[in-house]
C-alpha cells in the first residue's frame, strides 16, 4: 500500500474533526445565544463536503488494508461524532503503518 492513501486519510480525519468541532460551536451559539445563523449554515456546509471527501478515503483506505466491513462503517462514522475521529485516526495509523512499510520499495543491495 502506498503511503498517500494512508496520508490521504490522515489529513482528511483531522480535517473533518476539527470542522466538526467548529460546527459544535457555531450550533451552540445559533440555539444556546441565538446568533450565527449564517455562520452555523457555511460551516455546516463546509463540513458535509469535507465529511464526503474523507468518506471516499476512508473507503479507499479500508478497501486497501481489507478491512472488515464493521471496521470499516465504524471508521466512516467517526467523522460525525465530535473528537472521535481524533482517536480513531490514531488507532488506524498504527494498525496500518506496517501495511505501509511492506508495501514500500525496497532499495536494492549491491
Amino acid at each position: 500500500m502506498k503511503r498517500s492513501v494512508l496520508t490521504r486519510y490522515r489529513v482528511m480525519a483531522y480535517v473533518t474533526a476539527v470542522m466538526l468541532l467548529v460546527l459544535c460551536a457555531c450550533m451552540v451559539a445559533k440555539y444556546g445565544f441565538d446568533t450565527g445563523k449564517d455562520l452555523t449554515l457555511v460551516v455546516s456546509q463546509i463540513h458535509g463536503v469535507l465529511y464526503i471527501i474523507y468518506l471516499v478515503f476512508a473507503f479507499d483506505l479500508g478497501s486497501k488494508a481489507k478491512w472488515k466491513f464493521g471496521k470499516l462503517l465504524w471508521v466512516l462514522l467517526s467523522g460525525t461524532i465530535p473528537t472521535a475521529a481524533f482517536f480513531v485516526e490514531r488507532k488506524v495509523v498504527r494498525e496500518v503503518e506496517p501495511l505501509v512499510a511492506e508495501g514500500s520499495p525496497q532499495t536494492a543491495k549491491v
